[in-house]
């Protein structure tokens, strides 16, 4: 079973996208910053969920 982190960081990752698109086509670079900010977090977010997934797997 996929760790909550991994889920969450996965969602966080495509809002990001989204709002960092929506930035792109009006203009807004605060929202494209803050997509870019939250894609990041995203992935770093998958990242820990997926060592858990591999430490979990190991016992």
């Amino acid at each position: 079973m996929a760790d909550n982190d991994r889920i969450e960081g996965t969602a966080k990752n495509m809002g990001g996208k989204m709002k960092e698109g929506v930035g792109n086509v009006t203009g807004d670079e605060k929202l494209k910053a803050e997509g870019k900010a939250e894609q990041v977090e995203g992935k770093v977010q998958n990242t820990i969920g997926g060592i858990k997934d591999a430490i979990n797997e190991k016992h």
